[in-house]
């Protein structure tokens, strides 16, 4: 027993002595001294590849990165710009960590402030990467705000945020920040009060007259009559180049967040990409210091990552793009070279140059107008022509229906999805896009007034080229309250809409969807909208009236069935509890009855 003791005790200091504390004091890195450590953390980060089990401390306090001293790496990132928006791919990026293992980032509560353009952190080829209690904003985001104090036909008093960085040049207004300019502007009108998001221009800025009344005050005379602009509202507007992204994980494993509050993200936020096993816990997205945006695009991206996606407890709020999006990627066929080898190409201006294929990865051939898988195959062996094609080599010939035009899809690369306890609001566009075929969960969450659809179901081989046509997904005990406000008279809740262009018999793209035990607040009768799914349960639901109307769609009677089905089958509509003043229709097309399945407080309607 005593030897057995002995044995334990040594193991465990075995394992003691393997561990490594590394504070970054120790590298000469001070909190709250606004000098850029960037080049010192470095330093420490480095540090760490002598030793595994490290923990890298930062005490509670405040810390500065400047992209001057970081270190620039050439990064192809999904969905972010093309050869003529930003033909660099070199990316700042203010904490590399490159071929690393177990590290953990403890910040202690700490603020990260980043200046200029800049990649927070970036995790490439690692694994077991986790950061904790941090918070990140930027000393001058990319996003500029101003409220609207008093709006008339021909002129607007304004006053300018503090965060944001302006100059009048020749009675014309310029935003401006740390080494960058704006040439391009896209524009969301905020409303705080009622918490929405919605499209806008600044056209009518830019063409008016700028006269600064004192520093945090402007007036514009101009043409206003035909805008959407009124007092209270905030004018929200960037760039539209995404040259940078928040934080970038790619060809990585085993990695975690938690406690991260990021009140601010440069470009795509935390994109992860051909990565593995993600749990991202307690991340608030979340704007501070009175701004009104935290995310100048997507809240979290994942593209062709495989393993378990885990996002659990986060709050996203204040974003210009979807809080999360998750998909594949079509590559379209552009030669048959011979018939084990073909030409692949990256077809959208936005996501191109990453390493699609590795050998031994599965794919699936999809007819690019149907979306139908027409076969499998492996990889032998890939070759990069450019940045935009590949020339894979396969183990076996392509199929016989696939052809030039069609495209491949890697499913070695797929995840499972498990999305639970998170908020998602203020945002223009969509809750959560999903395209992945392994196992999704989305339970428990809360989607408050989301601009367009809650949660939206697509796949497309002709405009996003967005894989990963569904096979197995559980919407359970969430609330969907008062979404879909920018799309008038379109207004559903969840919208399951693969880009499918032609139909055949027994063409179904999505499968096995279950919608159950949710409360849905909505306002007038839109709830789902389904095409092309085989295996569609909506069950056990609570249908409720909603006060609120959007700003878009007040004068527009809701006209459209509140189920729209399209090429469905094996549909069941059952024991949901409605309390609407309208009448509950399902509208069903390239269908027969029997492909559903309903209560009688249903009416069906065949188009």
């Amino acid at each position: 027993m005593k030897r057995l003791s002995f044995i334990i005790s040594l193991l465990c200091f075995s394992i003691w002595t393997q561990a490594q504390i590394l504070n970054v004091s120790d590298f000469g890195v001070k909190p709250n001294t606004f000098v850029d450590v960037t080049e010192s953390v470095q330093q420490v980060i480095n540090a760490s590849s002598e030793n595994e089990n490290t923990t890298i401390v930062f005490p509670k306090g405040r810390y500065d990165f400047w992209p001057d001293k970081a270190e620039k790496r050439e990064y192809f990132i999904t969905n972010t710009s093309s050869e003529t928006d930003c033909p660099s791919k070199v990316k700042s990026v203010g904490l590399l960590f490159e071929n690393k293992k177990n590290i953990t980032v403890e910040g202690n509560g700490s603020l990260f402030v980043f200046h200029g353009k800049v990649t927070c952190w970036a995790i490439n080829k690692s694994e077991n990467i986790k950061f904790k209690n941090i918070s990140v904003d930027f000393e001058r985001p990319t996003m500029s705000e101003m409220t609207f104090l008093e709006v008339y036909p021909d002129s607007i008093i304004a006053a300018i945020h503090p965060d944001s960085k302006y100059a009048v040049i020749d009675n014309k207004l310029k935003w401006y920040g740390e080494k960058w300019g704006m040439n391009t502007y896209f524009t969301l009108l905020v409303d705080t009060i009622q918490g929405t998001n919605m499209y806008s221009s600044s056209d009518p800025i830019q063409q008016s007259k700028a006269t600064v009344l004192n520093p945090l005050k402007v007036k514009f005379e101009g043409d206003f009559s035909n805008t959407n602009y009124k007092a209270g509202k905030i004018f929200t507007l960037r760039d539209h180049i995404r040259d940078h992204v928040g934080v970038f994980v790619n060809l990585s494993k085993n990695v975690q967040f938690e406690n991260l509050n990021m009140h601010y993200m440069h470009g795509l936020g935390i994109v992860s990409q051909f990565s593995e096993n993600l749990y991202y816990k307690n991340i608030t997205i979340v704007p501070s210091r009175g701004r009104a945006i935290a995310a100048f695009a997507d809240g979290m991206h994942f593209s062709g990552c495989k393993g378990s996606i885990k996002i659990e407890s986060c709050h996203f709020k204040g974003l210009h793009d979807d809080p999360v999006n998750v998909h594949g990627t079509y590559l379209q066929i552009r030669e048959i070279n011979t018939p084990n080898s073909v030409t692949v190409k990256f077809m959208h201006a936005q996501t191109y140059g990453m390493p699609a294929f590795f050998e031994n990865d599965s794919i699936a051939f999809v007819h690019s107008p149907t979306l139908q898988r027409k076969g499998f195959g492996i990889i032998k062996s890939v070759k990069r022509l450019s940045d935009r094609e590949i020339q894979l080599e396969l183990t076996k010939p392509l199929p016989k229906e696939i052809n030039k035009g069609d495209a491949i899809e890697n499913i070695t690369w797929t995840p499972s999805l498990d999305i639970r306890n998170c908020k998602f609001e203020m945002t223009n566009t969509r809750g959560l896009l999903v395209t992945t075929p392994k196992k999704v969960i989305i339970e428990n969450n809360h989607f408050y007034r989301t601009g367009m659809y809650a949660i939206m179901i697509a796949a497309d081989a002709g405009s996003w080229y967005e894989s990963g046509a569904v096979n197995d997904v559980l919407i359970r005990n969430n609330v969907f309250e008062e979404c879909g406000y920018n799309i008038p008279s379109k207004d559903y809740v969840i919208a399951i809409i693969p880009e499918n262009h032609e139909y055949a018999k027994n063409d179904w793209v999505h499968r096995n969807i279950k919608i159950e035990n949710n409360t849905f607040k909505i306002n007038g009768n839109l709830i789902l909208k389904a095409k092309s799914t085989q295996g569609l349960i909506f069950k056990n639901n609570l249908i409720e009236y909603a006060p609120f109307v959007s700003p878009l769609d007040k004068n527009l009677p809701k006209t459209n069935a509140s189920f729209d089905l399209d090429n469905c089958s094996k549909v069941i509509i059952s024991n949901n509890i409605y309390k609407l003043p309208s009448q509950i229709s399902v509208n069903y097309n390239r269908m027969k009855q029997t492909d559903i399945k309903s209560d009688k407080k249903e009416k069906l309607t065949f188009n």
